[in-house]
């Protein structure tokens, strides 16, 4: 897979300044990186156990809304919109509810918990796809999608500036992280809107 050459490439690069740094400049780089590696294994244990409480309870009110029949309400409101921009699938299939699934975390930012349904959702998307060796118009735009950055309450930027407070609430002190809420919504309402229109133009070209 090319993805797999990238990766060869990012690492042979490194690997190569590392060089550089040891002979030309005479930097004891490889201890640093050693140091680092493990700093940075720590610091995204922390990171992640920060998260467990906030994903656990968005995760779980959306299973709820699932197994209540939300999602299904949901969809059928979205329906006559997503019928506009994937309009090769079938009204009402159950793919649907995947695909509305999968933007409802990334619209709450739990881009981690939206990986796994948007699994789901390109698994069904590609048993309606007639030609199996290409990806299909509906696969392409909900990709288009996904990457735009769908995002309307960036739970996961949330979480990590509580934890970055917690962790050092006296470089914080007179500082209000949320009081000021324009700060956080208002970027990312204006990002998601028109990195989303630019896209949807994009693929319907």
């Amino acid at each position: 897979m090319a993805l797999n050459y990238v990766f060869i490439g990012f690492f042979g690069i490194a690997f190569l300044m590392a060089l550089y740094k040891y002979f030309i400049e005479g930097v004891d780089i490889f201890s640093l990186l050693v140091q680092r590696t493990f700093y940075d294994a720590e610091l995204g244990a922390e990171i992640c156990l920060g998260f467990i409480g906030v994903f656990t309870l968005w995760m779980g009110i959306m299973k709820i809304g699932e197994r209540g029949g939300a999602i299904r309400i949901l969809s059928k409101i979205v329906a006559p919109f997503f019928n506009r921009i994937f309009p090769e699938l079938p009204k009402n299939h159950p793919v649907f509810g995947s695909m509305i699934m999968n933007f409802s975390a990334n619209m709450l930012g739990l881009d981690n918990a939206a990986t796994p349904m948007g699994l789901k959702a390109i698994k069904e998307l590609q048993e309606l796809n007639p030609n199996k060796e290409r990806a299909s118009n509906a696969q392409i735009m909900f990709l288009v999608l996904n990457t735009s950055g769908l995002t309307l309450i960036p739970i996961s930027i949330l979480a990590l500036r509580f934890k970055k407070l917690s962790d050092n609430a006296e470089a914080f002190e007179g500082i209000p992280l949320l009081s000021n809420s324009t700060d956080v919504f208002v970027p990312i309402l204006i990002t998601t809107f028109f990195s989303s229109l630019v896209g949807i133009i994009t693929v319907s070209l």
